[in-house]
């Protein structure tokens, strides 16, 4: 039963981060020292995971730079850090390449528009665990890793279809989201995706990047699946899977930001800055200036 491997999907055009984007992958955007999708990961590794799978956009650079940062051994810079007397900083660098193997590949081309492709594209790796984890490189959590909550809830509910983490959120934003609905056992019935007045949320708890699922959700996530605006949807697989079985709703014990958009990745680059660094007082008194 133990869940060793895991998707991270970074698979789309970003476009709302042009012209950046058209040269290098949203999830490479920094957060603090480390790019995104170096967050995700050690979320992943954290939590026990052995095996990752990068899936980058297809017909872009993407796969040459993740497979550039989480393999290439930079001995020259190694060595002219240790020529220069400065061989600790090249220890971040050791640390990333000391990672569990990270296998990177591109999304099918010929898969429909939608989040749920990416997951498609990697079947391979998984389609023989008993279950593995998805994660999102939009979805950035801050303390306790929804990696390791979800592995714990699933060891808790060994027969679940799979497990999705869930946050509550504040009403001024359901409409941004995707909403749960629970059934009378607590588990997920159905995901309301951004209702348009709160009287349409059935509860205020929402839907993100962080799912364990089990090979069963291949049945229902396929390329003739398509739904809303025709794109394949992880979210209507993970609802056919509900309608077989129970699909258990884990809580998040840590707090769930989004990268999403130039705005939501300030504000979250700003709350990590504040909560991980040792120059975070600095920033604080900095941005104190402009109250």
């Amino acid at each position: 039963m133990a869940i060793k491997k895991a998707i991270i999907t970074d698979a789309g055009f970003a476009s709302r981060y042009l012209p950046i984007t058209k040269t290098i992958p949203k999830a490479m955007i920094p957060i603090g020292a480390k790019p995104v999708m170096q967050l995700c990961v050690e979320e992943c590794v954290e939590a026990g995971i052995e095996e990752i799978v990068i899936v980058a956009t297809p017909n872009t650079k993407s796969r040459e730079i993740y497979d550039d940062y989480f393999h290439n051994r930079a001995e020259n810079v190694k060595t002219l850090l240790e020529n220069q007397g400065k061989a600790s900083r090249f220890e971040p660098v050791q640390e990333v390449l000391d990672f569990p193997k990270i296998t990177v590949i591109e999304q099918d081309a010929s898969l429909p528009y939608g989040n749920g492709s990416p997951i498609v594209s990697a079947k391979s790796f998984v389609e023989n665990e008993d279950a593995f984890i998805v994660l999102y490189s939009d979805d950035l959590i801050l303390g306790k890793g929804d990696v390791k909550t979800l592995i714990e809830t699933y060891e808790k509910n060994p027969d679940a279809k799979a497990v999705i983490a869930a946050q509550e959120m504040p009403e001024e934003v359901w409409h941004k989201f995707g909403m749960i609905a629970l059934k009378e056992n607590g588990t997920l019935s159905h995901i309301v995706e951004k209702p348009k007045t709160p009287e349409l949320s059935p509860s205020n708890l929402t839907s993100y990047g962080r799912y364990l699922l089990t090979p069963e959700v291949f049945q229902y996530l396929v390329p003739a699946n398509t739904g809303l605006d025709g794109e394949l949807w992880t979210v209507d697989a993970i609802t056919k899977l509900a309608e077989a079985g129970d699909v258990v709703v884990a809580r998040s014990e840590g707090k769930w930001i989004t990268t999403g958009d130039p705005k939501n990745y300030f504000m979250a680059h700003l709350e990590y800055v504040l909560s991980n660094t040792d120059y975070a007082d600095e920033v604080k008194n900095f941005v104190l200036q402009y109250k």
